[in-house]
């Protein structure tokens, strides 16, 4: 089999709940061997976090935890903190996403780890990174788009403020965790060294809007890709469809061919931008008067005649299902063999070395007698 890019990397993964497992996964998912660190008899809290889906391996756990393997771990256990002395001796990479001086209280904190291992990469995902006032409060997404100003941005300052509903802050610092991982290694192949790497919640989000950020650092007007007039979401007779006007010399005449009504950019309060912006309600509302004429196929192979930007606007459900999404979505084993379950596979597309998964999550403490086996060698595979 063609080596993955990750091959012979070994990370020991603490982590919990979302943030810092996806990072995990991403690296399992090209080739790095990922021991999950788990509490005896508990494991990740993520594990029981869905009380209509009873069991260890709930779908949403094991979304963030295939290619691992599980092994139970008390740091505060003397036999056990020694077979985690040993587990870094011989590793390349330690994850965690615990509150900024866990580790550190568990005896694994960064200098305790380098002294043991000075080639480790120490990485860390918090929720508001290991300084600064906000340090020891609990990260979490939903937390990190209030704080970060993420929910107050809206299409329209008359819609009322809302919960982002997808966890973009945990997968956006996932994202940045695995680039940071991914970066050491390849410094450490210069120097010879590890180094620590810090990812937060609160960092991720506010890079996620450095566009908004920036022209906001230059007291320039707001940024809002959302809110431009010409830009929004329409009703058709059976759903809707979001239509997007823009990078064209006069989008508004032109969805106006398309919808074969009269040319709106000739009035005096669609006219240009400024009087399209003030005017926007009035303009959506007949626009949406000749969208609602068509189906939402109709309108869009009417807009799409002329290129305006448009698509439909659907369920997850319905996206799963169009067959453009089929290369995404993968069947994996469970641990036991005896069903498959059906995953999101990395959008991360490499020609010659693609992703591999092996398995799905692995069921508590599953990797016991391996880790034993491993420990009863001449101290384990050495570190890379």
């Amino acid at each position: 089999m063609t080596a993955l890019p990750l091959d012979g990397v070994r990370v020991l993964d603490f982590t919990q709940v979302i943030m810092g497992a996806a990072a995990t996964q991403i690296l399992g998912d090209y080739g790095a061997e990922v021991i999950k660190v788990e509490r005896p008899g508990i494991g990740d809290i993520f594990r029981r976090s869905l009380p209509h889906e009873p069991g260890t391996n709930n779908a949403a756990f094991a979304s963030v935890n295939r290619n691992k393997t599980s092994v139970e771990l008390d740091p505060r256990s003397e036999d056990d903190a020694e077979s985690l002395r040993r587990l870094v001796e011989v590793s390349d990479v330690i994850v965690n996403n615990f509150r900024p001086g866990v580790m550190e209280r568990l005896g694994l904190g960064y200098e305790s780890v380098r002294s043991v291992n000075p080639r480790i990469i120490y990485a860390e995902a918090t929720g508001f990174g290991p300084t600064g006032k906000y340090r020891h409060k609990g990260g979490q997404d939903i937390l990190a788009q209030a704080y970060t100003g993420v929910m107050l941005r809206k299409a329209d300052a008359t819609h009322p403020t809302a919960i982002y509903p997808t966890s973009i802050a945990d997968y956006g610092a996932a994202m940045h965790l695995a680039q940071g991982i991914l970066l050491a290694l390849m410094a450490r192949d210069r120097t010879g060294l590890g180094q620590r790497v810090e990812v937060s919640l609160y960092d991720s989000m506010v890079a996620l809007q450095h566009q908004e950020a920036a022209m906001e650092l230059a007291g320039a007007p707001e940024l809002n890709w959302a809110s431009l007039p010409l830009t929004g979401v329409f009703g058709a007779s059976d759903g809707q469809l979001v239509i997007v006007g823009a990078f064209r010399e006069n989008p508004l005449r032109d969805i106006c061919i398309a919808l074969d009504i009269e040319d709106l950019s000739m009035l005096d309060e669609f006219r240009d931008g400024e009087s399209r912006q003030a005017n926007k309600h009035s303009l959506h509302a007949m626009i949406e008067a000749a969208t609602a004429r068509h189906t939402v196929e109709g309108n869009i192979s009417r807009l799409e005649s002329v290129d305006i930007l448009c698509a439909p606007v659907r369920s997850l459900g319905e996206a799963l299902a169009d067959d453009h999404s089929a290369p995404m979505i993968i069947d994996v084993s469970d641990p036991a063999g005896v069903r498959t379950e059906r995953h999101i596979g990395s959008p991360i597309h490499l020609s010659e070395t693609p992703a591999r998964v092996g398995q799905t999550a692995p069921l508590l403490g599953a990797g016991n007698q391996w880790l034993r086996d491993l420990l009863d060698t001449a101290g384990g595979a050495s570190g890379s």
